[in-house]
């Protein structure tokens, strides 16, 4: 048998109990850094013989896994934080595990993708999950652009060093859309941050690098009829930035398809509006 364990994302208090128990049964515990696992077996008591399987060495391990589960052992699948396969290794493991025949099992807990999505105040009923965008800005553009017009809720991971130019080339191809970024996730410096794309850009340009693990909710396009008030003044907000109210207003009804009177006439309102706070 070979039983996939979730493990905590940060707080060792999120261990399931049957994943302890699994762990504790396991004839072998697979998992990416021995190191990392070692700190977990040893909270929990647990003296299961660890062996690394990572990326660079899950094909060649495939066959003797098999070998013994077909002996009859049971090993157990760790990550070093979160589901196992998940942004993880263990793809291929399981794929073969399911072509062999060799009974297959889970222990559900935290994922970070999942939390985020939570914590996100974005909609939750329909979303993907898209793992972390290429390192290089034109590749990353590219792959963003496939995503655009997804009807969902989008998930991604990130390395903080990479947050602010990612935000900005996603502010660039998405538009303006409302998103959260989630970091430390269950630890004590716990942090969401949510606003527009636009924004969160600027923020963590002018702040640097998060420290932490970083995890990044952006909605979903909205059909042009339902565009709301809320989406009309972000993106008209964003489009004052480099032009007059008239032209503002016209990029903005032909992006969202909305007619340019109504458009030029809460242009008129916001500039309105900002004048007199100004005051």
């Amino acid at each position: 048998m070979l039983t996939l364990v979730s493990t905590p994302i940060g707080n060792l208090g999120d261990m399931p109990p049957r994943g302890v128990t699994a762990l504790q049964e396991a004839d072998l515990v697979l998992c990416e850094d021995t190191r990392v696992t070692r700190k977990l077996t040893t909270r929990f008591g647990i003296e299961t013989r660890l062996m690394a399987l990572h990326d660079h060495n899950e094909q060649q391990m495939v066959e003797g896994v098999l070998k013994r589960l077909h002996d009859g052992q049971k090993i157990a699948l760790v990550s070093d934080a979160g589901m196992p396969l998940i942004s993880d290794p263990g793809y291929r493991l399981v794929r073969a595990v399911i072509e062999a025949g060799l009974p297959l099992t889970g222990v559900p807990g935290a994922n970070a993708a999942l939390m985020a999505l939570q914590l996100s105040g974005l909609p939750t009923d329909r979303f993907l999950f898209a793992g972390f965008p290429p390192n290089k800005a034109t590749a990353r553009q590219k792959w963003l652009a496939n995503l655009a017009n997804v009807p969902a809720t989008l998930i991604f991971y990130e390395s903080p060093k990479r947050l602010a130019a990612t935000l900005a080339d996603m502010a660039t191809v998405f538009g303006p859309r409302a998103a959260a970024v989630s970091r430390e996730l269950t630890k004590q410096f716990e942090e969401t941050q949510r606003a527009g794309l636009d924004r969160l850009a600027r923020h963590y340009a002018e702040q640097g690098a998060p420290k932490g693990e970083v995890c990044l909710c952006v909605a979903g396009p909205l059909p042009p009829e339902a565009a709301g008030e809320a989406e009309i003044d972000a993106a008209l907000q964003q489009a004052f930035e480099t032009a007059s109210v008239k032209v503002a207003a016209a990029e903005v009804a032909e992006r969202l398809g909305l007619p340019k009177r109504s458009v030029y006439q809460r242009a008129i309102t916001l500039q309105k509006d900002e004048s007199i706070e100004g005051k």
